[in-house]
């Protein structure tokens, strides 16, 4: 009990003497937004093109199953999945792009 509260004590002596934080520039934290909307936008374009790549298997696989029942599925799921895949990464990538423009509008930049 006593360790715990002598640690309280410095705590509150550390965070009482310690000076405030001075608020980063605009310029830093628009650096810092373009940034992370760069890495989105790259991963974003990389999840499209696994996701072509993965169309052109799905059909290719629809095409070659002669019939197959078990290929003709499996080629189906993958078409499927890859679409949900590129919706999922469409829809990250709007929603990054709203949740910018809200902080824009609320701390302005």
């Amino acid at each position: 009990m006593n360790r715990l509260r002598s640690l309280l004590w410095s705590l509150i002596i550390v965070f009482s003497l310690v000076s405030p934080a001075l608020a980063a520039e605009s310029a830093d934290v628009t650096r810092v937004e373009n940034f992370i909307k760069n890495i989105i936008q790259v991963l974003v374009t990389l999840a499209g093109l696994i996701a072509a790549g993965f169309f052109v298997m799905g059909g290719i696989g629809y095409i070659t199953s002669s019939g197959n029942p078990e290929h003709l599925d499996r080629s189906k799921k993958t078409i499927v999945f890859s679409a949900f895949g590129l919706a999922i990464a469409i829809a990250a990538l709007v929603l990054s792009n709203i949740i910018a423009d809200i902080a824009t509008k609320a701390f302005g930049s």
